[in-house]
């Protein structure tokens, strides 16, 4: 399974990314004029009020509206231009350091001392995905733990079997654990992709919210 985060221009999904997070960060620039644009119309409709006011409380309030809405505005347009010129090197990036990461963690940390909680993790992943090693059950050749007396024979983690039994690790065939092509990175990285859409929408939400709340702070 390729990755999802190639950089061929007939990939739906990075097109579909890159799409939701223009329209994003554009709701993003939006919420952050309407804010602004709330705070210069204090100072500029509401001047002689604010010299009747004791405090300056006021006052300040519409300085950091116009402060926040403008540091809004400049965070959405630099988004919008990162992806009008389909700049994806930082999701390339971001998968390539996820792949590595998990290799490590895979090959380092698991059933080390005081790793319990890493090692509980990779055995769900495996399990829950039906993957084993980061990119293919191979990796565990290299792991700390299979060279280790404590591994007791194993090649692979027992979470790599498709029917747990002790010292299943034992045996690598087919028949027996996941053989994934990509390995569990390719699983996670689906993952991730299939909430994408989820998550952009929440983001959109609450873009959306941010301007309603200003349009009503009016």
């Amino acid at each position: 399974m390729a990755s999802v985060y190639k950089e061929e221009p007939d990939d739906w999904m990075t097109v579909c990314l890159k799409y939701l997070l223009f329209v994003f960060n554009f709701f993003f620039w939006v919420g952050g004029a309407t804010v602004m644009a709330v705070g210069i119309w204090t100072l500029i409709e509401k001047s002689d009020y604010l010299s009747l006011l004791a405090s300056s409380t006021f006052a300040v309030s519409a300085y950091i509206l116009i402060f926040a809405g403008g540091l809004v505005m400049v965070t959405g347009f630099l988004g919008c231009c990162a992806v009008i010129r389909e700049q994806k090197s930082c999701l390339c990036t971001l998968s390539e350091e996820l792949k590595q990461h998990l290799n490590l963690t895979m090959t380092e940390n698991y059933a080390q001392p005081g790793r319990n909680h890493i090692t509980h993790s990779v055995d769900r992943l495996q399990q829950d995905f039906k993957c084993c090693g980061s990119n293919s059950s191979a990796d565990w050749q290299y792991s700390i733990y299979i060279l280790s007396p404590e591994s007791g024979g194993r090649v692979v983690p027992d979470s790599c079997c498709k029917t747990i039994t002790p010292s299943c690790g034992q045996r690598d065939h087919p028949s027996n654990i996941y053989k994934v092509e990509g390995g569990c990175i390719t699983k996670l990285e689906q993952f991730l992709a299939d909430h994408l859409l989820i998550i952009g929408a929440v983001g959109i939400g609450v873009a959306c919210l941010q301007e309603g709340g200003a349009q009503f702070s009016c």
